[in-house]
């Protein structure tokens, strides 16, 4: 069973935040690999369930806590399903990395990523492997949380949308090949 978690915030004034990048990739990666299955209320969360073209479960989980309060939704459901470590991703946003690039890391620090440093917190450990999107840094003096709350320019999305789709792509390299290679072939990218 591999368990992939997308961060982000609940509700309508969230929804197309840069904050949101886990929910959306989630949302795409259901959409080519999920369609047709309800997501059920569980664990703080949504939670999709499907099998996957390899004979594993895939459980898709977007916690409906806030992003700080992730690890309450993410450690209700490796408890219940007993997944190992390397068998989950965290999916989030990071404004230290350039727009639109990914980056695989098996485990460290949360960046000052909120969402995965109570995730990090609930685990007990850092070892919690993850797919980080770039959103970019925050223009000029801007606070950080403004800029991780705020919609993408109409000059970003188009971009947005195809790093949602590479990003849902990456996802899938990870349950068939492993963290090493999907890193080797999505990071950077």
């Amino acid at each position: 069973m591999k368990l992939i978690v997308g961060l982000g915030n609940p509700g309508a004034k969230y929804r197309n935040t840069r904050h949101n990048a886990g929910f959306m990739v989630l949302a795409e990666y259901a959409k080519q690999h999920a369609a047709g299955e309800k997501p059920q209320a569980k664990f703080h969360g949504e939670l999709v369930r499907f099998p996957a073209r390899n004979g594993e479960t895939i459980c898709l989980l977007a916690p409906s806590t806030f992003m700080n309060r992730s690890g309450i939704s993410v450690a209700e459901a490796v408890q219940f399903y007993k997944i190992p470590l390397p068998d989950i991703l965290i999916v989030c946003d990071d404004l230290n990395l350039p727009f639109g690039k990914l980056r695989f890391r098996s485990g460290g620090s949360s960046g000052g990523q909120k969402g995965l440093a109570d995730i990090l917190r609930a685990a007990g450990t850092e070892d919690v492997p993850r797919l980080r999107i770039g959103i970019g840094s925050p223009p000029g003096q801007m606070d950080a949380a403004d800029y991780v709350l705020m919609n993408f320019t109409e000059k970003e999305q188009t971009d947005w949308d195809v790093t949602v789709k590479l990003a849902a792509d990456a996802v899938d390299c990870w349950i068939d090949k492993g963290l090493a290679e999907a890193g080797n072939l999505f990071n950077g990218r």
